[in-house]
């Protein structure tokens, strides 16, 4: 009686492919805990040479801002929501750039997904 399924030839694929689950399992919880831990994490970036300083967190959310009081002018606000703007920027591409760098070392430069 024929077999149902399978991989022809010898039965050597079944093994192979049960290691690679496993190994894509293994990769998934890495990535988890990963993911976890940079939801802790916070990253901080300035702008203005310090004057105005914005804090992200993991999951891409401010968490703090700090102004030096010669960077509030009440007649150039203009200026000082352009350095809010771009601290915050820069602090969400660096935790961008922090959660790639903690993906890239659990799947070895795959991008983030699996190869098949």
């Amino acid at each position: 009686m024929a077999k149902r399924g399978g991989f022809p030839g010898g039965g050597g694929m079944p093994g192979n492919m049960n290691n690679l689950m496993k190994q894509a399992q293994k990769m998934q919880r890495q990535m988890e805990e990963a993911s976890k831990a940079l939801e802790e994490e916070e990253v901080t970036a300035t702008a203005g040479g310090g004057v105005v300083e914005v804090t992200v967190s993991g999951k891409k959310e401010v968490t703090k801002v700090k102004l030096d009081e010669e960077v509030v002018d009440p007649d150039d606000i203009e200026t000082l929501e352009d350095l809010i703007m771009a601290a915050t920027n820069e602090a969400l591409r660096a935790m961008d750039e922090k959660t790639q760098s903690s993906m890239a070392k659990i799947t070895g430069g795959m991008g983030g997904g699996f190869p098949f």
